[in-house]
């Protein structure tokens, strides 16, 4: 996992020395203005999450895993170890490919960070303090840390681009659904852990927006309110 960490910081280190030689007069640096309704997603999956996590034997979560084990027994892959970070890598990228982003890159760059030490912290806070065991019998379980880096650096990207180009939310998401899947595909989680590690991400991430100082650049206000939850 850490040499996958490495390479993803060199390259969107590659991808920064990129986005400052682009010009910045025409990014807009728009800020993410909070709204209740912007909520309902995030704090519905981790509501979701933790209805779901029940031990119970006729539990739901148990159920998904009792059919996994019955048609997909032995099944395993390590796509979601890479696509995990397939938003985060987007997230410079697409400026690479010419599209512009919501915000310059130094705003930007301080919004994930911010974001991730919020997601990935709560995780491993969750996972030593719960201590709860994964499907397959290892530890720990609870949230998914693989689908909350999906899920948050899909938000990221969805508001850096969604605005401009509406498919990249729902491609951003499916990517990130698609991490969640096969996390529970590999056996290695139950529903319960990837719905909170889903709503743990997207939440992290809008937090790290709606508390953003802008110090570089400062930006106009939003004039047209996101019509959709989705980003």
């Amino acid at each position: 996992m850490k040499k996958w960490f490495s390479l993803i910081l060199i390259f969107n280190l590659m991808m920064l020395n990129f986005a400052q030689k682009n010009d910045s007069l025409k990014i807009e640096n728009k800020r993410f203005d909070f709204q209740y309704k912007k909520l309902y997603v995030p704090v519905g999956l981790v509501a979701s999450g933790i209805i779901f996590d029940s031990n119970g034997r006729e539990s739901l979560k148990n159920e998904i895993v009792e059919e996994r084990n019955e048609h997909l027994f032995g099944f395993s892959n390590h796509l979601d170890d890479y696509a995990q970070f397939a938003p985060l890598v987007a997230l410079y990228g697409l400026e690479w490919m010419g599209m512009t982003p919501r915000t310059d890159w130094k705003n930007r760059t301080a919004m994930m960070i911010k974001g991730q030490v919020m997601n990935l912290g709560m995780v491993y806070l969750l996972k030593k303090t719960l201590k709860k065991i994964r499907p397959d019998g290892t530890a720990y379980s609870f949230p998914s840390g693989h689908t909350a880096n999906a899920f948050a650096g899909a938000t990221i990207l969805a508001i850096e681009y969604g605005e401009n180009h509406k498919w990249v939310p729902y491609a951003a998401y499916g990517v990130a659904t698609g991490v969640g899947l096969m996390r529970m595909g590999n056996n290695k989680h139950y529903l319960s852990d990837v719905l909170f590690g889903a709503g743990l991400g997207i939440l992290s991430m809008k937090v790290a927006y709606w508390t953003h100082q802008y110090k570089w650049n400062r930006p106009k206000s939003e004039k047209d309110v996101f019509a959709g939850v989705i980003y």
